[in-house]
């Protein structure tokens, strides 16, 4: 099922009630929206970012609304079919004032909220005149049924007339909001701006630790992607702006004003769960890590034996033909997978402790992400780049606690932002990162790793990472960093630096570089397999690395992986385009040759790929192995009966080169045992070739 549409803050649909609806059923629906508002504490009320007051009188107000449904329903007769105008009316206001005082105590939204403290004041304003023409248009048979319904319903639309007429933001609203915009004059003009002012908003809002600094970041970023995502239009680009700028005043209190990362936050959002949850988060992290591929779940469900595996890798095992759970090796009733609701809830505030959002970004926000390239007004660029040379600062002289939240808050700056990494390479991140990979802190170096990952996707990064003399020291991180991902991070790299012709040539002459990838590639775990498979790929663009890779036994490394794979497995689908890449060269297409067994395998695969772009990588391959080495390849071809299949399906439904392929390997095939079913001595025709031409 896709993931619903997310609603954007501070819009209000509602659900008008249809015509047709009776009146008993809409005064209970209304007792109950009416019951939801006015049961809201004076505490989750007075813990509001903006508008305290006003809320505590819209609540108080739908109090006194419950009542008066409470004395309808008891005391007056059945309302009849005119009063259900009124109490539609009444529904809609409801829902939309429900809404609204959601998205004012929606958790990581508070700054947001307190900078539209106009507009969610004008939002009330609206609502409460709402209710109160809602109670001027209820019959007057439904009020009158007792005195108290009559004067109460008059006394709740003079008191919300009032209150809407009187409803300002609060003032203590408006002065965090001043300083707010101080601060965003002072990143406009390039100047730091003064940490009481900064105190004094994350005060207002309570933003009181490094963790809710993340969670309003997190926020804000989503609601960038979303309107990057949605088109432009006037107040979408000056909503943009003020985003940008939050993002850029979030990230300089989190990096300036909070000297670490301290456990205090995450234990807070521990004490957030449902109880039986909170201990978990402690004690057994490797229970929300999927069996499969053994990463944390994003998107948990529960297969039929009760087990709990990741959608995705849960999916791909079944359509490679598995019906057993892979835990259990029970046999599965259904392929049905129902979401694990508190597993997700688990693993979203375990992400949010470390300021991650639960979910990647998607397609769309991938490419929402590449708009990022510039700044979203002068104060966004201004504080990213102010944060910048702070984080740098801690880089190059912080004490060893300092460096360690410098390196994690430079791995989060440059992850999903194209401008901030612009910004980090721009204040010579890319040296000290590389300075850091020695560290025998692990998180350190993780963190190096991680961050150079990000800044190697920036054509200036890669260009900062080879200047630096970084290379060698990537390989090194490949082959001896202690943390696994670390390791696979750092293979990463090398596929980015490869897409440089030049970058690919140094790297290729590095005499460690070919065997450390083919080493992780036969050792590796699924990621870093996927890494260094990618990144040998970008290698072979070079002539040199060919000879290395065959040397260093990576045509045995990718057998391996096609030994151990499901035909539509993405791992056995790299291994035939690398064993494909190889085979362009004499050299690897005869070491291919050197096990039958491998050519068995590959046919094999053929035949069993359901996709297009498997099929089309053996064909390739097959045909390079053809051209190379000729007759000892022909004929063990012509011996598989499963080939001949496959070829004419790809020559009927594969793309136009990989029918030319298939063509040429066929009638190379028809051809060579013609040849060898005629005689040597035969004369040799005079009328026409007898090879079968497809």
């Amino acid at each position: 099922m896709a993931p619903r549409p997310r609603r954007r803050m501070l819009a209000l649909p509602a659900v008008y009630p249809c015509e047709a609806i009776e009146p008993a059923p809409l005064l209970a629906s209304l007792i109950s929206l009416a019951a939801d508002i006015a049961g809201l504490r004076a505490a989750d009320v007075d813990a509001l970012p903006a508008l305290r007051g006003a809320a505590r009188e819209a609540v108080r107000i739908v109090g006194l609304v419950l009542v008066l449904l409470d004395g309808i329903v008891r005391d007056a007769p059945a309302p009849d079919q005119a009063a259900v105008l009124g109490l539609s009316e009444l529904h809609v206001a409801l829902q939309k004032l429900r809404l609204l005082l959601a998205d004012c105590a929606r958790k990581g939204a508070r700054l947001w909220v307190l900078m539209n403290a106009e507009l969610s004041a004008s939002e009330l304003r609206v609502l409460l005149g709402s209710v109160a023409t809602a109670m001027d248009a209820l019959p007057g048979d439904v009020v009158r049924a007792s005195a108290d319904a009559e004067e109460l319903a008059g006394l709740v639309s003079r008191q919300a007339w009032r209150a809407a007429s009187r409803l300002r933001p609060d003032p203590e609203d408006d002065r965090a909001a001043r300083a707010v915009r101080s601060v965003l004059a002072r990143f406009a003009s390039g100047v730091s701006p003064d940490a009481e002012d900064a105190r004094l908003v994350l005060a207002c809002v309570g933003v009181d630790t490094w963790l809710d600094c993340s969670e309003e970041a997190a926020f804000l970023e989503a609601e960038l992607l979303e309107r990057l995502e949605t088109g432009s239009d006037s107040d979408n680009d000056n909503d943009l702006v003020l985003i940008g700028g939050l993002m850029a005043f979030l990230l300089y209190c989190r990096v300036v004003l909070f000297d670490r990362i301290d456990d205090s936050g995450k234990a807070a959002t521990a004490n957030r769960l449902p109880p039986r949850w909170a201990a978990g988060v402690n004690l057994n992290l490797e229970a929300l890590q999927c069996p499969i591929t053994l990463e944390l779940m994003t998107d948990p469900v529960t297969v039929a034996t009760g087990q709990t595996y990741d959608r995705a890798s849960i999916k791909k095992w079944i359509k490679s033909g598995c019906r057993t759970c892979p835990v259990t090796g029970e046999r599965l009733r259904s392929a049905e997978l129902v979401p694990n609701v508190a597993a997700r809830a688990v693993i979203e505030q375990l992400l949010l402790s470390r300021g991650v959002p639960l979910h990647e970004p998607s397609s769309k926000h991938r490419c929402a992400v590449d708009k990022t390239a510039t700044p979203f007004g002068a104060a966004a660029a201004g504080g990213v780049r102010l944060s910048a040379a702070f984080l740098m600062a801690r880089l190059s002289s912080g004490a060893p606690e300092d460096q360690k939240k410098a390196t994690y808050e430079a791995r989060k700056l440059s992850k999903r932002n194209v401008f901030y990494r612009a910004c980090l390479v721009e204040a010579d991140a890319v040296p000290w990162l590389l300075h850091l990979l020695s560290s025998t802190d692990a998180s350190v170096q993780d963190n190096s790793v991680a961050g150079l990952l990000n800044l190697s996707k920036h054509p200036a990064g890669r260009r900062a990472l080879v200047e630096a003399g970084g290379l060698g020291l990537v390989v090194d991180a490949v082959n001896v960093a202690a943390k696994v991902e670390a390791r696979q991070n750092a293979a990463a790299i090398l596929f980015y630096l490869s897409s440089n012709l030049e970058y690919c040539e140094e790297i290729s002459r590095m005499p460690e570089a070919v065997p450390t990838l083919v080493r992780l590639a036969r050792e590796g775990a699924y990621r870093g397999r996927k890494n260094a498979l990618v990144s040998l790929y970008g290698l072979l663009q070079c002539a040199d690395a060919h000879g290395r890779a065959v040397s260093a036994g990576a045509v045995d490394a990718l057998a391996g992986l096609l030994g151990s794979s499901a035909g539509d497995d993405d791992l056995a689908l790299d291994a035939v385009a690398l064993l494909a890449r190889l085979a362009e060269q004499p050299a690897g297409a005869r070491a291919v040759m050197e096990s039958s067994e491998l050519v068995t395998r590959l046919v094999d695969l053929f035949g069993e790929a359901a996709s297009r772009s498997a099929k089309e990588h053996c064909v390739a391959l097959l045909a390079l192995l053809g051209r190379h080495c000729g007759d000892k390849v022909l004929t063990l071809l012509g011996k598989l009966p499963g080939l001949m299949p496959a070829l004419y399906a790809v020559i009927a439904d594969g793309t136009p080169q990989a029918g030319k392929k298939a063509r040429w390997l066929v009638n190379e095939i028809h051809r060579h045992y013609e040849q060898r079913q005629t005689p040597a001595s035969a004369p040799a025709p005079t009328t026409g070739d007898r090879v079968i031409h497809v």
